[in-house]
């Protein structure tokens, strides 16, 4: 049931855009069915979630880290699931009339709209019946971004207060992030009605705390709470749609539900309650009086939400049973009043244009049945009895009456919250004698009754509700009973005698009403003014803090030196280290020995082939002796018995230098050599580096037992995978997706480098002088041998990467390293090339990589046929067994294999440039090249010089003006690439 709401909702929003552009706005009565339908099944385990622990449905979603999709109906989840899913229906069968009318051509200009809305649905029906934190996170940024896209499309004035919005709501999401990671880790489970009920929240004071004040600053960012509340007021740029469903059952009451759904574990933390009633009494106060203060219609609701959002906080974090239940019957009312009310005033704008209360008092209004409904919500609003309002407002002062703690603190309490009730009622007045008082000018008509059905159902039901309240019993107890973790009964009536609090709700009204009368005198006093500072410059502040910031770090490392970005990791892993070194006080004995004596050596020589390269001062040197390096390395990768890492090594360093040479002639021949300063803290940062890892070597290596992955590799690898080879098993099979992620990341890579390369040559250059005599100077000839050895060892190259690639498996082998051993014999075949055009391969390195990744990326998806993404199948095809692992490692040899080619055929096409044959020097007294046109000094003699030879040695004429292959013999005696 609860997975096909959901999945319902889901749908519908897939759907919306195309049906908007068949139906055009009108499409709203339709997309409001499937909720009203999602709706009524929730309300059928109405009996299961009121009278047992709750209704409880499960879909696996990653089984390796115990998250599922695991949906959980109780009695909080149904109130908000209800409140989601009938106002959301609401305000998409409003939007049908609010929205401009379009031509046939033109029905799709909704489409966002009603996507974004459905969407907006289905994130807060997820939210609120997730009952798993992973899940429960990803709704929440969810409705995170359903706002931030549906304010940023209400216009070019939209777009400076949605990033206000997301940057306060990411912050809070953020905070949120941070307090589920430490509940995961501290309960060891994902599932929250079990996360509510560990015995760690009693064991540990202190993580109780810190996880309680995550959860109330995440959740006032969402329902802004001070001193987040800047972004509430700033979004009403939202059209009327948006703001009646975000402030009466979407975003704003996803930070309540967050409350009331932790109250059983925080209830008791100080801080808790400290942090709800001190914020949310604030807010309430600072929301009425603000609303006082505003003549735009929309504004006023929004700072009156804000003040209703702060009584719903203080009164959980009271955290009483009554006052849970009084926060759920509160969060009902508000829910109903507040959609009417919203849509009640986009109604009034529809018809007068404007919503300013200025404009509106110089108008006629002739609206008797809005007028009604704006009074009806209004006055429930204000706490008016006969009304769900008043009721709700009673329940919380009761509460505030009976909160606990020293004996000050419930007149305080219920002072202050009196305080924003009598504000209340008077922006309740202000709102309606505002909107609907006036009697003069222009005469604004009733609109049709399509338009205020809408309004009319949340003002009637208040109206319904406050006359028979017991119709809600069984709902707020099932609600408050969730919220409490206890068993809640509350008996809900317009009437109990001469309590309390009807006193104070006597009296909050009386008071209110004599601010109606003064209102002239409390408009003066309340007057909007320019402040210094306000809210929203304090959120501007806060981005532009932040973006600056932002280019002081990364100014950082805002360099094309490898130092600047490597220094910053290097000291902070090598503190990491150090610190964890001092920290240690014991160390388990050596089980093993660590070293032999070739591993001395290979370390000598690896520290001597460092110091030299440290030392060397040309590009080449640099080369040789990195080289050395490496092939050490491999040498010693060999020793330990590492075979797969050792032929991966060996094959990336034959590559490595043979890209270095393509590199030469657009790198300096020699380094620059650096300043006494930089030396220093090269050499410090080096020091610390090789102290924190010679440290980290010590403690580790021989110490350590086998760890519980590696036992599990070993013992269950051949047994779950089929294959003996277990480095290949686990790049392939059991950490398939990291293989893929990297796959991936190397597609780009390649993409990256034809991006940056294509159309692009080393600059022109004074190239070295090449002289004729040079077998440098004759290509054709110089590379016969290496040719015949490239025609020969080629095909053998390449079909020793192919076995590599088939045995990978069960041998040393696999995608990765047969790739490279491809590449070995292209490389060989374009350097032994005699001509640039010649040397280049023919294959396209873009469609390589593309099917690289393609054949990864599908061969995962055929995982799903046995159960998840990447797992290993094991089909018969012809008799033989294959696995889709060795599937999988030829998109990894396709790709590599791309980026290898990418890399060559660009970095190895000639520089716009000219090569210079230079002459011989002539015999002493000899004619000059100028005097003698046919010697070999002159500029015909010298272009066919080599051609001469080759005639010479083949016993053919050659003519002076032959040309080789790939180069063009201009008059002036230079030989230019083409």
């Amino acid at each position: 049931m609860l997975l096909a709401c959901l999945a319902g909702a889901l749908l519908t929003c897939a759907l919306a855009p195309l049906l908007t552009r068949a139906l055009g706005r009108n499409v709203g009565w339709l997309l409001a069915v499937p909720l009203l339908g999602a709706a009524a099944l929730v309300a059928l385990g109405y009996d299961d979630a009121a009278h047992s622990p709750a209704v409880v449905e499960s879909l696996p979603w990653i089984p390796s880290l115990d998250v599922g999709l695991d949906l959980r109906l109780d009695g909080l989840s149904l109130v908000f699931s209800l409140l989601v899913l009938v106002i959301g229906a609401a305000v998409l069968c409003y939007a049908t009339r609010y929205l401009e009318r379009t031509d046939r051509a033109d029905r799709g200009k909704h489409a966002g709209f009603y996507a974004l809305m459905t969407g907006f649905a289905a994130a807060m029906l997820a939210l609120v019946l997730a009952d798993d934190l992973v899940v429960f996170y990803v709704a929440w940024e969810a409705t995170t971004l359903c706002s931030f896209l549906l304010i940023a499309r209400s216009g070019d004035g939209a777009r400076e207060p949605a990033i206000r919005t997301l940057l306060v709501t990411v912050a809070g999401g953020l905070v949120l992030l941070a307090a589920v990671t430490v509940m995961i880790v501290a309960t060891g489970t994902t599932r929250i009605s079990t996360v509510l009920t560990h015995d760690v929240w009693g064991a540990q004071s202190g993580l109780t705390t810190l996880v309680a004040v995550l959860v109330a600053v995440a959740a006032f960012t969402k329902s802004a709470q001070f001193p987040f509340q800047a972004w509430l007021p700033d979004s009403m740029v939202a059209i009327t749609p948006v703001s009646a469903y975000l402030h009466a059952a979407a975003m704003v009451k996803a930070g309540i539900y967050l409350l009331l759904r932790f109250s059983p574990v925080f209830s008791g933390v100080p801080a808790w309650t400290v942090l709800l009633v001190t914020a949310g009494l604030v807010t309430a106060v600072f929301g009425a009086v603000a609303a006082l203060r505003r003549y735009d219609l929309k504004e006023l609701l929004a700072y009156s939400t804000m003040s209703q959002l702060g009584l719903l906080t203080a009164m959980i974090g009271v955290g009483t049973t009554a006052a849970l239940s009084a926060a759920v019957v509160h969060t009902i009312a508000h829910a109903l009043f507040k959609s009417a009310l919203f849509m009640g005033v986009g109604v009034i704008d529809h018809s007068a244009h404007t919503r300013d209360l200025r404009e509106l008092a110089r108008m006629n209004p002739r609206m008797p049945v809005t007028a009604t409904l704006m009074v009806l919500a209004a006055a429930s609003m204000a706490g008016i009895p006969l009304l769900l309002g008043f009721v709700s407002k009673e329940s919380m002062l009761a509460a505030f009456l009976e909160a606990p703690g020293p004996a000050w603190a419930p007149w305080l309490l219920t002072a202050t919250a009196a305080l924003a009730s009598v504000f209340t009622v008077a922006y309740a007045a202000r709102l309606v004698l505002g909107a609907l008082g006036g009697r003069n000018g222009t005469v604004v008509r009733e609109a049709p009754v399509s338009f205020w059905a809408a309004p009319a159902s949340g003002a009637l039901a208040g109206l319904i509700l406050g006359l028979v309240p017991f119709l809600l019993d069984g709902l707020v107890s099932a609600g408050a009973s969730a919220a409490a973790g206890s068993t809640v009964e509350k008996n809900l009536a317009v009437w109990h005698g001469p309590v309390p609090e009807l006193f104070v709700s006597l009296a909050v009204l009386a008071a209110g009403a004599a601010l109606v009368l003064a209102r002239r005198r409390v408009d003066a006093v309340l007057a909007p003014r320019a402040f210094p500072f306000s809210a929203l410059d304090g959120v501007d502040r806060a981005r532009e803090g932040t973006i600056r910031l932002g280019g002081v770090v990364g100014s950082w490392t805002n360099s094309p030196a490898p130092a600047r970005h490597l220094s910053i990791p290097a000291v902070c892993l090598s503190i990491v280290a150090l610190l964890a070194v001092w920290s240690t006080t014991e160390l388990p004995p050596v089980r093993i020995a660590a070293s032999e004596p070739f591993d001395w050596l290979l370390a000598l020589l690896i520290a001597c082939g460092v110091m030299a390269m440290m030392n060397a001062r040309s590009l080449i040197s640099a080369i040789v002796v990195t080289g050395v390096v490496g092939f050490s390395i491999t040498v010693w990768f060999f020793d330990l018995g590492a075979t797969d890492v050792a032929m991966t090594q060996l094959l990336v360093e034959i590559l490595t230098v043979c890209v270095m040479v393509l590199l030469l002639r657009r790198l300096p021949a020699r380094f620059s050599s650096p300043g006494a300063r930089r030396r220093v803290v090269a050499l410090l940062v080096a020091g610390a580096a090789g102290l924190a890892t010679t440290a980290g070597v010590w403690m580790l290596t021989g110490r350590r037992e086998a760890s519980p992955a590696s036992e599990y590799y070993l013992t269950h690898g051949y047994n779950e995978t089929g294959g003996s080879n277990l480095v290949n098993t686990i790049l392939v099979d059991f950490r398939a997706l990291d293989t893929l992620g990297e796959l991936t990341v190397l597609g780009v890579a390649g993409l990256t480098i034809a991006a940056l390369l294509h159309g692009r040559r080393p600059a022109a250059d004074d190239p070295a002088p090449i002289d004729e005599q040079s077998p440098v100077s004759d290509p054709e000839t110089n590379t016969v041998f290496v040719r015949t050895a490239a025609r020969l060892l080629g095909p053998v190259i390449v079909a020793m990467s192919v076995i590599l690639l088939l045995r990978g498996h069960h041998e040393p082998g696999g995608g990765f390293i047969s790739a490279l051993v491809g590449g070995a014999g292209f490389t060989l075949s374009y350097l032994a090339a005699p001509s640039d055009e010649r040397a280049r391969v023919r294959l396209s390195y873009l469609w390589l990589i593309g099917a690289g990744v393609v054949v990864g990326t599908v061969t995962g998806l055929l995982g799903y046929l046995d159960g998840s993404f990447l797992r290993p199948l094991h089909p018969r095809i012809l008799g033989f067994e294959i696995t889709t692992a060795l599937v999988f490692d030829v998109g990894v040899y396709l790709a590599v294999i791309g980026v290898i080619l990418a890399a060559f055929n660009l970095l190895g096409r000639p520089p716009s440039d000219t090569t210079k044959v230079l002459p011989r020097e002539p015999e002493p007294g000899a004619a000059g090249p100028d005097d003698q046109p046919g010697s070999a000094a002159s500029p015909g003699a010298r272009a066919g010089a080599g051609e001469r030879r080759r005639a010479a040695r083949s016993g053919t004429a050659a003519s002076p003006a032959t040309t080789r292959s790939s180069h063009t013999t201009h008059e002036t005696g230079e030989v230019t690439p083409r």
